[in-house]
């Protein structure tokens, strides 16, 4: 059985460190709020065929490095970006033009997106956040008990701390994907811990003399194997659509880093936190 529980502060210490850095860069330099937060220029142009779109990219960072750019139906091309002025798109545009042999109405759109939009959506996005967290801590109370929905509740904060940690270390532009990928981890991640917690209540019954560190234990050395694979197939299956298909890398990548934080927040973190609150209720009583 392995010894999990037992090395707590070893876990909590390692979370602790690796938060604490994102904490400081997000104070200090701050997330990088893309076009859908902060406001910028949207701009389609329509290749009517088949277009190599790493190429285009090339072209487009020569005038706006901070552009974010997706495929719209093989032919088209959505360029979102902060700097992109009219005067920088007409250059791009021509750019393209000539080394695509394109015709003006290529250029089927070019759009401002103003800053009141990013800030109804980042009110939305922390409603929907925060509605998302009290109906896990609910369900997980219901159906097990309120320590083990605390316990969840912190693992969740943990896998959200630490991704946004990492969009601030690298500065990487923060969209719309990365809300929508922020809601699949909370749901990933609670499944998992869910599946560590199921099995320990079904311990507790089978091992009512045994304390709630050999509980935690046997209950993770039991779904240990069943998280690992799921977790490798998952990630598996997402880095490869990360690295073939960059249309969506804006939501691939913070799933991949808060899935693997998830598995790990799971074991490592969500069960020793149920181990200290139920050592700290039989005291109590």
């Amino acid at each position: 059985m392995l010894k999990i529980i037992e090395k707590t502060k070893i876990w909590f210490t390692a979370s602790i460190i690796v938060i604490a850095i994102g904490l400081i860069f997000t104070v200090t330099k701050g997330l990088n709020f893309g076009i859908d937060f902060k406001g910028g220029t949207q701009v389609v142009i329509d290749f009517k065929n088949d277009f190599d779109k790493l190429e285009v990219d090339d072209i487009i960072k020569k005038y706006a490095s901070d552009a974010v750019s997706n495929k719209l139906e093989n032919t088209q091309l959505e360029i979102k970006s902060n700097s992109l002025d009219s005067a920088k798109v007409a250059e791009m545009f021509k750019e393209v033009k000539e080394k695509y042999s394109l015709e003006d109405s290529s250029l089927v759109s070019q759009d401002e997106i103003g800053a009141t939009i990013g800030r109804e959506l980042t009110r939305k996005s922390i409603i929907a956040l925060l509605i998302s967290t009290i109906a896990i801590l609910v369900y997980v109370g219901v159906r097990f008990e309120f320590r083990f929905g605390v316990a969840a509740i912190i693992a969740l904060i943990h896998d959200i701390l630490i991704t946004v940690g990492v969009y601030a270390v690298f500065q990487i532009p923060v969209n719309t994907p990365f809300i929508a990928a922020i809601l699949s981890i909370v749901g990933y991640s609670i499944n998992d811990t869910i599946v560590i917690f199921d099995r320990i209540r079904e311990n507790m019954k089978n091992m009512r003399r045994a304390e709630p560190t050999e509980i935690a234990n046997a209950s993770i050395t039991q779904t240990l194997t069943r998280s690992i694979n799921t977790t490798l197939t998952t990630l598996i299956t997402i880095v490869c659509v990360y690295i073939f298909v960059p249309s969506v890398r804006d939501f691939a990548f913070p799933l991949i880093v808060g899935i693997g934080t998830g598995a790990y927040s799971s074991i490592f973190i969500a069960s020793p936190i149920w181990v200290i609150l139920k050592k700290k209720y039989k005291k109590k009583h």
